[in-house]
């Protein structure tokens, strides 16, 4: 990883924290061209064996049996009361293996928790330091000429070439996660980056927040049920499968109407990117939310914003983090429940 990292730097990239890096004359606006992203800020937690399909069943929203190698379900892992310890995305790899794709301040915590109940199954859960997560965005004819995997042309679809792997993640334009080796993750950067301009981490995070994909931190874990990011109006719980660790508690406040906070996207004026946790207050001064994710915008006017927001609160509402404007927008999805099963094989 520190020489894929050292290569980074090497070709103009500068790290802005532990996770997100800046190229100073790279790309920053995804509504021409093709982009070239590190996605340092993921991580793979595999799990492997035998037992490795069983032991995730009993402990993830997602039904296993949806990732068969060509589509890749989102997931949450939750606590007995429901709350997310993580959210992330399965990925088949091979027959007994799967890799869990999720923000890299989760990878620790989660593997922490499940370690508890990996003993009594055939499988091993690791960290994969060795692979490197690198985003892209354009059109797959763009990349037609670099060696890639045939591109999924589907949303949360997956495809394998070798010792590559290639996502379909949701955006305006097309967005695509490549995993490889991070010791081929030089060469491969140097031959993608013929095909397109380096951009910043805030790149793909505004991508995200655009999509309305809410991707947990540490400083959410144990915070939200799984429907106050929207998780299943994006496919990312199974009620139709067998029992899981937190299901009773998930299941009931879908079938109850209990979900009293919600997901949306949000523009905040000024430059000054707030704090996850700031709180929204209402005209009347009243907590009615809180900053879920933000990014400077494509300007230098606003910030792009995650917030989840207390469902009373509608789109007229005078909204306010301190004293500057939050403006809500539009979701790009109906905010209804998708079965995955309806889009397994699509």
């Amino acid at each position: 990883m520190d020489d894929w990292l050292a290569h980074l730097t090497a070709a103009g990239g500068r790290q802005l924290n532990d996770h997100d890096w800046h190229f100073p004359e790279g790309s920053h606006r995804l509504t021409e061209g093709n982009g070239l992203i590190p996605l340092t800020h993921f991580r793979i937690l595999e799990c492997e064996g035998p037992d490795a399909a069983r032991f995730l069943q009993g402990q993830t929203s997602a039904n296993i049996d949806h990732a068969d190698g060509a589509f890749g379900p989102l997931t949450a892992f939750c606590t007995p009361k429901g709350r997310m310890i993580a959210n992330a995305e399965i990925l088949k790899v091979s027959a007994e293996r799967y890799w869990l794709l999720l923000d890299a301040s989760l990878a620790g915590p989660l593997a922490t928790q499940l370690g508890k109940y990996a003993p009594f199954y055939k499988m091993t859960l690791r960290h994969r330091e060795d692979l490197a997560i690198i985003g892209m965005v354009g059109e797959p004819e763009s990349w037609a000429e670099a060696d890639l995997p045939d591109l999924p042309r589907l949303d949360w679809h997956m495809a394998q070439q070798d010792d590559v792997l290639a996502l379909r993640h949701p955006a305006s334009r097309s967005r695509f996660v490549l995993i490889l080796p991070t010791s081929q993750a030089a060469a491969r950067w140097d031959t993608l980056r013929r095909h397109a301009d380096p951009a910043d981490t805030a790149l793909w995070r505004r991508a995200d927040i655009g999509a309305g994909v809410a991707w947990l931190t540490a400083e959410h874990s144990d915070a939200f049920l799984p429907q106050m990011i929207n998780w299943e109006a994006l496919g990312g719980i199974s009620f139709r499968k067998g029992c899981y660790t937190g299901q009773e508690v998930v299941a009931r406040a879908h079938f109850r109407g209990q979900v009293k906070r919600r997901l949306q996207i949000a523009t905040l004026e000024g430059a000054s990117v707030p704090a996850i946790g700031d709180e929204i207050r209402s005209a009347e001064d009243k907590r009615v939310g809180e900053i879920f994710q933000a990014t400077a915008g494509d300007d230098t006017k606003h910030c792009d914003i995650l917030a989840v927001i207390n469902t009373s609160v509608d789109g007229e509402s005078a909204l306010f983090v301190g004293d500057r404007k939050l403006t809500l927008r539009d979701l790009p999805y109906p905010l209804e429940r998708l079965d995955p099963e309806r889009i397994v094989g699509d």
